[in-house]
This record gives C-alpha cells, sequence and structure tokens, in this order.
C-alpha cells in the first residue's frame, strides 16, 4: 500500500491563480526568475526570494530563506492565499497540445520514502538538497511538490474520470506557455476515502522528478522530529507535497546533449572510432527525431547522421547499461569525447527536447562541435531501474508539461 493523505492547502484565491502561478523553482535562471517577479502575487517571490535581496547577497544565504518566509507570510496575511479549513485532495488535471494528464494532490510519506516503499532512480547534490531543506525549515512549509507516479492500473484511471467528470474545477488556466491547468478540489469524506482505498491498492511510488525536493523533506522530519520531544509521527512535517501521476499518464520527451569540442580528434577520426560501437548512416532528413531505443541522431558539420547502437556494445540484461543515455555516455562521450563526469564537464551541455531539435542545430552552427538527438527513456525503464535500486545517469529524463509553483503550499510547522 502506499500512504498518500489529504492536507489543508494554502492556495491561491481562484481570481489570482494566473498571477500567483509559476514555473518549479529550479527550471529558470536568475534573470527568468526576476522576470516573474515583476508581479507582486508571483509565487517566485518565495520559491526564489533571491530576486528581492542585493544582487551581492548569496543565492544560498540565509537572508534568501528568511525573506522566503517573509513573503508567504505577506501573501497569506494579505489574503492573496488563503487556507483550507479542513484536509483535501486535488486532482490536478494538464493539457498541453494533445497530450493530457491528470494526478492526485496530496501529501506522501517520509517514511515511506526512507523505507524505499517510495523508490527513486537519480542521486542528489549535496548543495541542491542542502539549499531545499534550509528552504523548507526556514519556511515552514513544502513550496513546491515531488512528482511521483506508479504503475497505471485501470480502477484508479476510472476514479480519476469519475472525479473530474463530477466535481467542478477551483482553477482552469491557460500558462504562458499555452499548458492549461485545471484544479478540481476533493472535499467530500467520500471521496476522499475513495482516494485513499485507491493508494491502498498501490504497491509502490515512484520519484519521476524532485529527488532533492523529497530528500530535504526527508531531512527536515529528522531535524524537527529531533527537536520535537512529544513527536508522535502524525506531524504535519512527516509528510510532503506531491502530485501523483499514473504512469500511463506522463509524456517524457528526449534530453538531447551538445559537446563543445570533438577531444582534439579530426572528423575523419572521430568516425573512425565511432564505427567501434555504432552502425552510421546519412539521416533521412534533417532534424533526424531517432524513431526507437538504440537509435541516435547526431548533428556535425551541416549534417545529420543516424547512429545505431551495435550489438554487444552494452550489456543487454542491466536496467542502467541498457538505457540510451549510458550507451551514449560510456560507448562515445567517455571514451572518445572525454566526458568523463557529464554532471561536471563544462564541454557537455543538455538540451530538453521541448525546445525542439532546431536548437541542437543552432548550437552547432554557433559554435559547438556536435549534438546528439536522443529517444526519449521510457516510465517502463525508469522504474526498472528504480525496482532494481539503481541509478540511472543524470539527465536521462525531460517531463512535459512541468507542474506549476504556488497552486498549493503544505505547512509543516
Amino acid at each position: 500500500m502506499s500512504v498518500v493523505r489529504p492536507f489543508k492547502a494554502v492556495r491561491p484565491k481562484p481570481e489570482l491563480v494566473e498571477k500567483v502561478s509559476c514555473p518549479p523553482y529550479d527550471v529558470v535562471s536568475y534573470d527568468e526568475a526576476k522576470e516573474y517577479g515583476r508581479i507582486p502575487e508571483s509565487f517566485m517571490h518565495v520559491i526564489r526570494a533571491e530576486i528581492d535581496l542585493p544582487s551581492d547577497v548569496p543565492h544560498y544565504g540565509e537572508p534568501v530563506y528568511e525573506k522566503a518566509r517573509e513573503n508567504l507570510v505577506k501573501m497569506m496575511e494579505s489574503g492573496i492565499l488563503v487556507m483550507e479549513e479542513k484536509p483535501a485532495y486535488y486532482i490536478y488535471w494538464q493539457r498541453m497540445g494533445e497530450h493530457t494528464q491528470t494526478g492526485v494532490v496530496g501529501c506522501a510519506s517520509v517514511d515511506e520514502y526512507q523505507s524505499g516503499a517510495i523508490k527513486k532512480h537519480e542521486l542528489t547534490r549535496q548543495d541542491k538538497e542542502d539549499d531545499r531543506a534550509r528552504h523548507v525549515y526556514t519556511v515552514g512549509a513544502n513550496t513546491g511538490p515531488v512528482f511521483l507516479t506508479f504503475r497505471a492500473e485501470k480502477d484508479f484511471d476510472n476514479l480519476l474520470k469519475e472525479l473530474t467528470t463530477k466535481l467542478n474545477p477551483l482553477y482552469d488556466f491557460t500558462d504562458e506557455k499555452g499548458v492549461q491547468h485545471k484544479v478540481f478540489p476533493v472535499y467530500e469524506q467520500e471521496n476522499i476515502e475513495k482516494i485513499k482505498r485507491a493508494f491502498d491498492r498501490i504497491p509502490a511510488l515512484y520519484i519521476a522528478d524532485g529527488h532533492h525536493r523529497a530528500a530535504s523533506a526527508s531531512r527536515v522530519r529528522e531535524l524537527m522530529k529531533s527537536k520535537n520531544p512529544n513527536h508522535t509521527g502524525e506531524e504535519e512535517y512527516n509528510y510532503f507535497l506531491s502530485v501523483i501521476f499514473p504512469h500511463s499518464h506522463l509524456q517524457v520527451l528526449d534530453y538531447n546533449r551538445v559537446v563543445k569540442d570533438l577531444n582534439g580528434l579530426a572528423e575523419g577520426e572521430f568516425f573512425e572510432k565511432l564505427k567501434e560501437a555504432f552502425e552510421i548512416e546519412l539521416a533521412p532528413t534533417s532534424h533526424y527525431k531517432p524513431s526507437q531505443k538504440h537509435e541516435f541522431g547526431m548533428y556535425l558539420s551541416g549534417k545529420w547522421y543516424v547512429l545505431h547502437a551495435k550489438e554487444g556494445s552494452f550489456n543487454v540484461s542491466d536496467p542502467v547499461a541498457s538505457l540510451d543515455v549510458a550507451i551514449l555516455q560510456e560507448n562515445l562521450l567517455k571514451p572518445i569525447l572525454g566526458i568523463e563526469n557529464p554532471r561536471k564537464d563544462p564541454r557537455i551541455d543538455f538540451v530538453g527536447g521541448i525546445r525542439g531539435l532546431k536548437t541542437l542545430e543552432d548550437r552547432v552552427n554557433n559554435g559547438w562541435a556536435v549534438a546528439f538527438a536522443m529517444y526519449p527513456t521510457s516510465l517502463e525503464d525508469l522504474m526498472e531501474v528504480a525496482d532494481n535500486g539503481m541509478v540511472m545517469p543524470p539527465k536521462s529524463t525531460w517531463f512535459e508539461p512541468k507542474l506549476r509553483s504556488g497552486l498549493f503550499v503544505h505547512l509543516i510547522k
């Protein structure tokens, strides 16, 4: 079973939701965050409070977290954000183009995260984990949701359809990128119990995105538990804000790579080395998008090529080694282009599929050496890696549409 409980959300007044709502803290640059901060009601003032401080204040400095707390309190006191009178779930529906996805907003269990019942597939960076833990503890709230998924089942899908059909939306708006968002509150006890029972049938949840937020919730729980002599396990800090989708609803896009140089190789030498692990052919079309696993698009010197991973060049029985991102790293980026650590090497950059393949061409045409278009990692692959307690290579998945911040806040103090 999976424990996901309703909570007393702090949320925007319906007439202000479009002004409050903003992208997640970690998908915008400082300059982009400043632009969102031009809107006084924007939740960016809470999740990226450095935009309201002098530019010489360190972004991970204590004044930033104190300012975030101050801004959240002001938004609540001014009535921009209101708090529910009783715990509720929410159904969160999104549409981007032809794709729609529907999930449940609730609070997942830190105990289940720590026990492994909520499964991970990614390592966290200490600096980012420290940042979010300090933010959560100082602000006293989960200000952004962890993005969870589970193996879809028919009964859960039917329940989501039932609730979105019979409930009236609290919010219905389209964001600046054209993504439509609807939120349906689940206040009635009968429907709350239906959702609880539905999660009782789910054996495990998986982190799709938000490993740092989940890790920070765990750290903050331990800190608050140590300071509370009357700890019972039922306090709000034992749970963290989550949006949970059946895996069949989610859309994973390609997460592409660009590299600055050929590691000192002439093009002819580079191609010769490629032939050791890949079959190479000219692409039948420009902006070549791979059509299947173990196939890669490559843009070099104004031409698109198709690379096919050769049989025997990777371990098909290893859930991680058989991922396309691992095949590219271990058979090309590392041995040929010298990218030992893609997390830290400045010679490599990553381009989310939402930006399109022309972005890869533009990067190469403007000074980078080579770009690689990837086939998207599947949710099935992600869950298999997590089931085996393994870790995916960095930048393996890019989910769209993104969850908005500011729609729900979970107070933990």
